[in-house]
């Protein structure tokens, strides 16, 4: 009896050990299976960054956005590719404060860098300030102030990023943005870096190459000279549009559209055939609004450096192949604001703390968006130590309103605009005398955070 007791406990030990290590088995096949899971799917590469500015071109002219004659079949099809908000604003309707709020993803007022050039001595003759010693200070600051904010190539510098600078750019040498790799020295506009697009594309396809060589992610501003003035394009671009313009200066500046929107078909078919379009997230936005003045072709008013949307709307497109679903989305205004934290989020950057600006990937976000806004200041500064001296106007756009707020000071005649804007997009009839309610509702909600802060 005692024998078949021991057998039997010896049996039950037995069965024990055997579930145990069946068990054993078991878990280590799974944790095999998992880790060959893993290392046969990696996470997804942090994405390239394409960031496409064009520099004065009205909201209007795109053959995405229903221009009747201009024709952009290679932003067209970016277009049809990306969630395309059709409602975007720059902040600022002047070039230089523009792209600095682009790239910092903060107001004018908060960066510092209101104006297109620092204050002229009165009485000297622009060619002259170019080469004084107050222009080239003056612009040191404006430099200086760039370095002190958090910009969107050196926050991706610091994650490994390689970063190149191309066309326009204000502030000295790219590396004052934090780009690793550029081409503009330190001239005003951006002097070897305005050869992007009317010159050459190779100096962006080099770096490519190279940071891919590399194996490293990158960022690419490729914000070139056009369509601005001077308007040549090649007579390729301009035939279509003469005899059929309504003058030979809106036909050059159509054809300086046709011929951006062909650079922009060049850089997307490069990164097609490389095979590296699938991995790049593309952005498209413009710096500031123009009307060709079908006279002289410079800007008309309502344009550049006004406060109305033909200065300070622009589309803007997001787009990355298999992330971002294409979408047309004309309710939501939008701000090139957005783009800062946007563009750090798909990379896997927290963003600093403070941004203004909200995820455009993020749908909740959009539509809790309650208004847009910004802020005019004159061309050259008038004090680099008090930003509120060259301000001009605010304005706000919320549920389908839009309010322009001027400066007693810069504009002592204008009174507050108010337009409908959602129905009246050309802002031609003035609501401010028949909606006063409205009027202060609006300028309630754009005075109480605005506290102008120097660097």
């Amino acid at each position: 009896m005692d024998r078949i007791q021991r057998r039997s406990t010896e049996l039950s030990s037995f069965r024990r050990h055997l579930r145990a290590t069946t068990s054993a088995l078991l878990l280590f096949s799974w944790l095999l299976s998992t880790c060959s899971e893993a290392w046969a799917s990696p996470a997804p590469k942090r994405p390239n960054i394409l960031l496409i500015v064009s520099d004065d071109q009205a909201w209007t002219d795109h053959g995405f956005m229903g221009h009747p004659s201009i024709r952009t079949p290679h932003l067209d099809r970016l277009a049809s590719r990306s969630l395309c908000f059709t409602r975007g604003y720059v902040p600022s309707s002047l070039c230089c404060p523009s792209l600095a709020s682009l790239i910092t993803g903060r107001y004018p007022h908060q960066h510092g860098v209101v104006c297109n050039d620092p204050p002229r001595p009165a009485g000297l003759p622009s060619a002259e300030f170019y080469r004084s010693n107050a222009y080239r200070s003056g612009r040191e600051r404006l430099s200086s102030f760039l370095e002190q904010t958090p910009t969107l190539p050196r926050l991706l510098r610091d994650q490994g990023y390689l970063s190149f600078q191309s066309g326009k750019w204000w502030q000295n040498h790219y590396s004052r943005g934090g780009f690793t790799h550029g081409m503009t020295r330190g001239d005003r506009h951006g002097d070897a870096g305005l050869e992007i697009g009317r010159v050459t594309m190779k100096p962006i396809e080099d770096f490519v190459e190279m940071a891919e060589r590399e194996d490293r992610p990158w960022l690419v501003w490729y914000a070139p000279m056009m369509p601005h003035d001077p308007h040549t394009p090649p007579e390729r671009f301009l035939a279509r549009h003469r005899g059929t313009a309504p003058s030979l200066p809106i036909a050059k500046y159509r054809g300086m559209v046709e011929w951006f929107d062909d650079t922009c078909g060049q850089l997307l078919d490069f990164l097609e055939k490389r095979g590296s379009a699938e991995n790049t997230l593309v952005v498209f936005v413009t710096d500031n609004g123009w009307i060709t003045d079908p006279q002289t072709g410079r800007y008309a008013p309502k344009s550049k450096q006004s406060p109305y949307d033909g200065g300070l709307r622009t589309p803007i497109l997001v787009g990355w192949p298999g992330r971002v679903k294409p979408q047309r989305d004309e309710t939501h205004a939008v701000s090139s604001l957005d783009l800062m934290p946007t563009l750090l989020r798909a990379a896997g950057v927290k963003p600093p703390d403070g941004l203004p600006g909200i995820n455009l990937l993020d749908p909740k976000a959009v539509r809790r968006r309650a208004s847009v806004s910004g802020e005019c200041f004159t061309h050259d500064a008038v004090n680099l130590d008090r930003p509120e001296s060259g301000l001009r106007w605010r304005w706000i756009v919320r549920d389908g309103w839009k309010l322009i707020l001027p400066t007693a000071w810069n504009e002592p005649t204008a009174k507050p605009e108010l337009y409908r804007i959602i129905d009246d997009p050309l802002e031609q009839t003035d609501l401010a005398a028949q909606h006063p309610q409205q009027l202060r509702r609006l300028r309630q909600e754009l005075e109480k955070d605005w506290k102008p802060a120097w660097p």
